[in-house]
């Protein structure tokens, strides 16, 4: 009975069919007060202009109108009439968003974007209570440390039908636990993307984002994707050029009929302004700057394409910007200065009768000065130039939501791959030595048909193999041409085996190294001449992206690689086995998904660059204008060139050798355009519906571009890490043999020469 009387709800008799010791509530604490909601219909546009501000200006996101219903549908059913006086409405949505990023989901809050919005909203339903989420009954929590239910990782969401059972287990809490589990082998964090498995991206120029084709991808795609290869390529370049702070005008300032610039940084900063080639029309003897793709009209005169028309382009009394230091090929996109001059008799000339948006315009545009769109760095790109103070990469102003390779986004991945990156070199000691098992050998134009080659291959693999295992690269890339000439063109079967019997030679090479074989990653990259599509170009250049080298040539190899792992016993190590892989060209290697990508692209460019480029004769007389300048400080600035280049026997004027100033022209053409292959389709083919694979945007942490017909240089270009090994056996020394060694952590890479 003492008990009885201490309880605050006494016992009824048992007529009324209660217990005698009813359910107690601790001390100081009342009893909970039930909340009942009356839905209400809620219009999708009454709930607008709440969900921009909580969406949009709080979050940086972007809520489509399919997304906008279902929220209206949600907040109705779950705040009722208090949606707005009572403010339930703004806070169930800042918390669909907070679980939304989490969750990795893209800039675009959409169904399929990265996330699930339906599964947010129904794990998000189960924790509210009358119209407001409360703590600890599954929704999230703010604050470093604390759990949440409902943040999930972009790699583990499963997108498909069955969220409802139970995909949202991840918790942010059990991070730690899950990565235990895992290899903290830095080789094991490293995948080898093919060109074919990249995500096939399109720019969309009304939601100013990325999305992907959900067209399947065929050899024989319609006319209509021709056109959209270098609508693609236009519309990137513009919107890349639109975020440069040179292109913005600001309050204050009116467009300026030239190309000027303020002569003191306290001054105020003029912006430039394109003009669409079709508002030329009536606007003669004015100067314009135009955004163009450089094309031969049929006439066979020089003209410049944009998306509204085509004007002529007169370049005799243009200048290059900077000077002699990129080149300017048809197939490039441009900027050209200049002042339109319409042509006297207009109705009666070649071009009068074709006036007005997608038609060639009257006259032509005599160019001042021309050069390429100025590049854009990768963390500006994806917008991860200034990161908060909890390390988390704000997605305003990039594109850190997209996952360009199909290995995570910079905004879902980066954080945690970089705390994997961390864990998998806690060990390794601080000296100079401390990135040696991230480090890269690439090694360019591997003839297997040359004798020499082989002798070079030994040379190089007896100088790693001699090394500690802690210095040894944990990844080589051999990169073709693996026969001089395309013997498979017209050799039938004999051609078959012929090509098959020089790699089972470079199996045997490399079966004399078995520690290599069993502790790193061999990379293959097909040149033009390996088959199969050798078969139809006769040795010339092949449509790209190309097919990797069959496996009917590489078994000898893989067998080698077999035979080498199966004596290790790797019961006692996480260390991946060693492995070789064959890939496409061109290829990407990543390490620890988005954080290290290298793009690897073999082709002769800068020979195809001499053999195309226009030439323009510049005025001597003419001042070094603005646009000069400002280009010609942001090359110097953005470009460091590797020690190797600068010899002092031979240079310039300017104290710069030739093989260093042919690299920096090369490099800045190539990520200028923001493209592997800036030609023509008819000098480089290009497979329409995977065009984007050639696309270097945004800008890879490394590019090789293994050019043969160059001499080897590593270059650094607005935080882009270039590097051409060159050819394995130098032409004129044939005791020699070069390639590059290039280190993951630090980003840069050297030239390497051996002599055997």
């Amino acid at each position: 009975m003492g008990a009885g009387a201490e309880d605050p709800i006494p016992s009824s008799s048992p007529a009324f069919a209660t217990p005698a010791r009813p359910f107690r509530l601790p001390r100081g604490h009342a009893p909970p007060t039930k909340t009942s909601i009356l839905p209400i219909l809620l219009p999708p546009a009454t709930l607008r202009p709440v969900a921009f501000r909580t969406f949009t200006r709080k979050h940086n996101l972007t809520i489509s109108s399919s997304a906008l219903q279902t929220l209206a549908v949600f907040i109705g059913k779950n705040c009722g009439s208090g949606w707005r006086e009572e403010g339930l409405a703004e806070k169930a949505l800042d918390e669909v968003a907070k679980i939304w990023k989490r969750a990795g989901g893209g800039v675009i809050v959409e169904e399929g974007k990265g996330a699930s919005l339906k599964v947010i909203l129904q794990t998000l339903e189960s924790g509210m209570s009358g119209g407001r989420v409360v703590a600890g009954k599954g929704n999230s929590q703010d604050g470093p440390g604390r759990t949440s239910s409902l943040g999930v990782d972009a790699g583990r969401m499963d997108t498909s039908n069955d969220h409802s059972q139970g995909s949202l287990t991840m918790r942010a809490g059990d991070m730690d636990e899950d990565e235990s589990k895992l290899s903290f082998h830095p080789r094991h964090w490293l995948k080898v993307v093919d060109a074919f498995d990249l995500p096939r991206l399109t720019y969309n120029v009304d939601k100013k984002y990325f999305e992907a084709l959900k067209s399947k991808p065929t050899l024989f795609p319609p006319p209509s994707r021709k056109s959209a290869l270098f609508r693609d390529r236009y519309n990137l370049v513009y919107q890349r050029l639109l975020r440069n702070e040179s292109f913005q005008s600001s309050l204050g300032v009116a467009g300026m009929p030239s190309l000027q610039r303020s002569s003191s940084n306290l001054g105020m900063q003029q912006s430039y302004k394109l003009t669409p080639i079709a508002n030329l029309l009536g606007r003669s003897g004015t100067s314009h700057l135009l955004l163009g793709l450089l094309s031969i009209s049929p006439t066979g005169d020089l003209s410049l394409v944009d998306l509204t028309g085509t004007v002529a382009l007169d370049l005799s009394h243009a200048r290059m910007i900077p000077e002699d230091g990129a080149w300017f090929a048809p197939g490039m996109i441009v900027l050209v200065d200049g002042i339109y001059e319409e042509e006297e008799m207009v109705q009666g000339s070649l071009l009068g009768g074709n006036h007005g948006v997608g038609g060639a315009i009257g006259g032509h545009f005599v160019g001042v000065s021309i050069c390429g769109p100025p590049c854009e760095r990768r963390d500006i790109s994806l917008g991860t130039g200034s990161r908060q103070a909890s390390g988390d990469v704000s997605s305003s102003g990039g594109f850190g939501w997209v996952d360009f390779l199909g290995t995570g986004s910079e905004r879902a991945q980066g954080a945690r791959m970089r705390r994997l990156q961390e864990k998998c070199l806690r060990g390794v000691p601080e000296s100079t030595e401390s990135t040696a098992r991230l480090k890269v050998a690439i090694l360019n134009e591997v003839n297997l048909d040359n004798m020499k080659t082989l002798d070079a291959l030994r040379k190089v693999f007896s100088t790693y193999n001699d090394l500690a295992l802690s210095e040894r690269p944990q990844t080589f890339i051999l990169i073709g041409n693996f026969v001089q000439k395309a013997i498979i063109n017209g050799g039938g079967r004999a051609g078959s085996i012929e090509y098959k019997e020089y790699f089972d030679s470079l199996a045997v090479v490399l079966s004399d190294f078995p520690a290599l074989l069993q502790h790193s990653t061999f990379v293959f990259v097909p040149g033009d001449n390996d088959p199969w599509a050798s078969s139809f170009s006769t040795g010339a250049a092949t449509t790209i992206p190309r097919q990797p080298i069959p496996e009917l040539f590489t078994s000898r190899i893989r067998r080698a690689f077999d035979t080498a792992n199966s004596e290790l016993d790797r019961s006692q190590t996480s260390e991946p086995a060693g492995d070789a892989l064959w890939t496409s060209n061109p290829a990407r290697l990543s390490w620890f998904g988005p954080v290290h990508d290298i793009a690897i692209f073999r082709d002769d460019i800068s020979g195809r660059l001499r053999r195309t480029a226009i030439n323009t004769r510049p005025d001597e007389d003419e001042s070094n204008d603005a646009m000069q300048e400002t280009l010609d400080e942001a090359t110097n600035d953005a470009v460091s060139v590797a020690p190797e280049l600068e010899q002092p026997s031979g240079t310039k004027s300017n104290g710069t050798s030739p093989a260093a100033s042919m690299a920096r022209k090369l490099v800045k053409t190539i990520l200028d355009q923001g493209t592997m292959s800036p030609f023509p389709l008819q000098l480089r083919p290009v497979l329409w519906d995977h065009a984007s694979a050639v696309q270097l945007y945004p800008l890879p942490t490394a590019l090789v571009l293994a050019d043969a017909e160059a001499a080897p240089f590593c270059m650094t270009y607005e935080g882009c890490h270039v590097m051409n090994p060159g050819r394995l056996l130098p032409q004129g020394d044939v005791q020699a043999v070069k390639w590059i060694e290039f280190d993951v952590l630090r980003n840069r890479g050297r030239v390497k020469e051996e002599r055997y």
